[in-house]
């Protein structure tokens, strides 16, 4: 403190160079940075005392007790009063930082500070957007008995960091990136390359501070070709976990070896419940069963995996399941949410084996309407796990079981009364990468809609809204699945859109599913049909998770939850957690070192809103994955057939082009403005058509066409086709076309001359 602050305080002014601990002392406690003139004039020392201190601080610096620099010194392993972080996660909602500058030969690990958002930091700025992961900021930490917090001032630029691409050799011989992020349009200069060599899949960070600097190997992750690469691509672009931290393992280990009180539990093994799931599924979440009752109705049983039972509030399973928010399926392999002990293992139900499930007992009107509802913890003893395909066949073949008849009988009143509410009946093909017993990719396919797949999903849907109900009964919390209508913005794009195809959408009506059913039922012709079905997608709001209801549009129902997929959704983990709480359902205390309880925590009450936010966000970011995933397949498959003329329908118009993916097995691609002819296209943005304003040629979102299939990039996902005239030959583009330049990145990946994609080997198994 300065000789000022002592004379008002009444203290004497301190003499002589102070001491190691009174210098640590003052720079832990300081509000502001400390460096060597604030530590002189808190002291009061001079002329020969400063230089003492100088000598003091670079010994305090040697012997590891002060790090920093002589304008703000903190004590080593600590932070700095004032720093850049770098936002690594984000936990129940909350942005956790690192110090960006934190050395990589420091003995300890970088301090995880939480940052405190909203709040307006000393000298800082008003409240800032929400933080996310990858952000960086200036803020202001301080180390409080809770660990280290942190006050964001100012959002600093982001940094292109954590680049992953391909190394690649130009013709003089100069190594560079090519990116595998089809966003990134330029390679990038590799001025230290490290072991890598040519060809190989790497990790890399900016060498300096500006772009010019170019970029240094850090990790090289071998054959971009390889078994594990495009995956593996998608987890680090994304920021996938996909390491569990030991010691969630070991509570992993513990719960597995937790027993079933039969006597706690409601013993259903000798109802014959039966699950129906992919043939290749890794988990097994949901089985089902249904009886007639003798009054046109039926009785129902919907077993879950009990999850809650294993995975308990606070302990480091929970943890990392709550960062983790969910499962991402790829085709070669699953990221799960919870350790494989228990995902695959006790969790999952499986024929023949003892397992916990939380039971939802449904009484079905012969209307198809859910009468009531009440939920146990079971045991359960499964009589047989079917695939779809082979549940399908024996319903065909009249050859089926009594269980199966019986649950085919009581899904057929569940879809009379689902098409009396008549939800949104949207056509969207999954693409799905089949695999052959190598692991070789076989075939790219749209997954194919039987029966057996609306069945289950009718079952899981009832118990969803029994769940919802539920909890609203018992005016508990409920984590709701929720789907609202379409903004008035959206709506009125919608309208003008129709406009231009001569339909009328009145905005004055109540807007429900059934308004957009009747514009699809009403169109016979196919394409004018597959138009108007991207355009009410698009109309569409997305779906997310929060504790406030607000119904499920798209399925037309007033109260919905997640409570089908325990394993594989924190989302429906915690709607387990508040049934327990509701129904009384806790178990006996568990011997393991484990946590007690296995309801709903105050922490989790108190903080649902955060929770959900935190869900939805990791739901995003896995649809994201699996979908930039499955593009890459897609365009390595592809890569073989470049030249070829493919049947397509155009799936968004820009005006630099319009997208279009492939019918037979999707495959999304841009075509360029400047590629479509001579003349000049006009973008028509409320009809999203392109049109010709010599030739008035359209092109427009649903339309099908021919198109040449000119680029098949495996690495980004990405293909560009080429339309063709009405004979199918080439149309000659506008102007001269300027060649690429030889920049890497434009050329090995394109048309899959390094490898065959039929050559490379994947392991696992694809999504359920």
């Amino acid at each position: 403190m300065t000789d000022k602050q002592n004379k008002k305080r009444g203290k004497p002014r301190p003499h002589g160079l102070p001491s190691r601990e009174k210098i640590l002392e003052f720079i832990q406690s300081s509000e502001t940075p400390a460096g060597k003139r604030e530590i002189a004039k808190a002291f009061g020392l001079k002329g020969q005392e400063k230089i003492a201190l100088k000598k003091r601080l670079k010994d305090m610096a040697e012997e590891g007790l002060i790090d920093g620099k002589r304008a703000a010194y903190h004590r080593m392993g600590g932070v700095p009063k004032v720093t850049v972080l770098k936002v690594v996660e984000i936990d129940d909602g909350e942005p956790i930082g690192i110090p960006e500058n934190w050395s990589p030969d420091a003995p300890e690990k970088p301090p995880r500070l939480t940052l405190i958002e909203g709040k307006r930091g000393r000298g800082g700025s008003r409240a800032m957007p929400a933080l996310k992961r990858g952000d960086r900021v200036l803020a202001r930490t301080e180390e409080t008995e809770h660990g280290w917090r942190a006050h964001p001032m100012k959002k600093l630029p982001a940094r292109s960091e954590g680049l992953m691409g391909v190394v690649e050799f130009d013709g003089a011989g100069k190594p560079w990136l090519a990116p595998v992020d089809k966003r990134i349009r330029n390679s990038t200069h590799i001025t230290d390359l490290g072991n890598a060599e040519e060809g190989q899949l790497v990790l890399a960070e900016p060498a300096g501070r500006s772009a010019r600097a170019g970029a240094k190997v850090v990790e090289v992750l071998g054959d971009p070709l390889a078994p594990k690469s495009f995956s593996l691509i998608a987890i680090a672009k994304h920021g996938i976990p996909d390491v569990f931290p030991e010691e969630t393992l070991a509570e992993a280990e513990l719960a597995a070896k937790l027993p079933l009180s039969a006597d706690k539990r409601e013993d259903l093994r000798d109802v014959p419940i039966l699950a129906i799931d992919p043939a290749d599924a890794r988990d097994h979440d949901d089985a089902i069963w249904a009886e007639p009752d003798g009054n046109g109705g039926f009785r129902a049983i919907v077993a879950i995996a009990d999850v809650s039972f294993f995975v308990r509030p606070g302990g480091a399973l929970d943890r990392e399941a709550r960062k983790r928010g969910n499962s991402v399926y790829f085709p070669d392999r699953v990221v799960p949410m919870l350790p494989e002990v228990l995902s695959a293992n006790v969790c999952s139900l499986k024929q023949g084996e003892d397992r916990a499930a939380m039971a939802c007992h449904l009484n079905i009107s012969a209307e198809g309407k859910v009468t009531s509802w009440r939920f146990t913890r079971a045991i359960v003893r499964l009589t047989h796990n079917i695939a779809y395909e082979d549940a399908q066949a024996a319903i065909d073949a009249g050859s089926a079981s009594k269980e199966l008849t019986d649950l085919w009988a009581c899904w057929k009143v569940l879809a009379a009364a689902r098409a009396g509410r008549d939800p949104l009946e949207l056509e969207l093909p999954e693409r799905r990468v089949v695999l052959d017993d190598q692991g070789k990719i076989a075939d790219i396919a749209v997954r194919e809609r039987l029966d057996a797949h609306r069945v289950v999903e009718d079952f899981m849907i009832a118990a969803n809204v029994a769940a919802a109900k539920a909890l609203e009964s018992k005016a508990s919390p409920v984590v709701y699945r929720i789907h609202e209508p379409p903004s008035r913005e959206k709506l009125i794009a919608l309208r003008d859109y129709l406009g231009t195809q001569g339909k009328k959408l009145a905005l004055g009506q109540v807007v429900t599913p059934t308004l957009f059913n009747r514009f699809l039922k009403d169109v016979s012709d196919e394409a004018e049909r597959a138009l108007l079905m991207e355009a009410v997608l698009r109309s569409q709001m997305q779906a997310y998770y929060g504790p406030n209801n607000a119904g499920h549009f798209g399925l037309a129902l007033g109260s919905y939850a997640h409570f089908t997929s325990p394993i594989r959704r924190y989302a429906d983990l915690l709607v387990h957690r508040a049934l327990v709480d509701s129904f009384k359902l806790e178990q006996p205390k568990p011997k393991q070192d484990l946590p007690e309880y296995s309801g709903l925590s105050e922490r989790d009450r108190d903080n649902l809103q955060q929770i959900t936010d935190a869900i939805s966000t990791t739901e995003r970011r896995a649809m994201e994955a699996e979908r930039d995933t499955i593009d890459r397949y897609v365009a390595a498959w592809l890569s073989e057939h470049v030249g070829k003329t493919f049947e397509t329908r155009i799936t968004g118009v820009q005006s630099f082009g319009f997208f279009a993916t492939i019918l037979e097995f999707g495959g999304d691609g841009l075509v360029p403005v400047s590629t479509l002819g001579r003349e000049h296209f006009r973008y028509d943005e409320a009809a999203q058509a392109l049109v010709g304003e010599e030739s008035g040629t359209r092109y427009e979102s649903g339309q099908r066409l021919k198109l040449k299939l000119a680029e098949s990039n495996a690495l980004t996902g990405a293909l560009k086709f080429e339309p063709l005239d009405a004979d199918g030959n080439p149309i000659e583009p506008r102007g001269n076309r300027q060649p690429d330049r030889k920049r890497p990145g434009k050329g090995k990946f394109l048309k899959g001359k390094r490898g065959r994609p039929g050559n490379i080997r994947h392991q696992g198994k694809r999504r359920k």
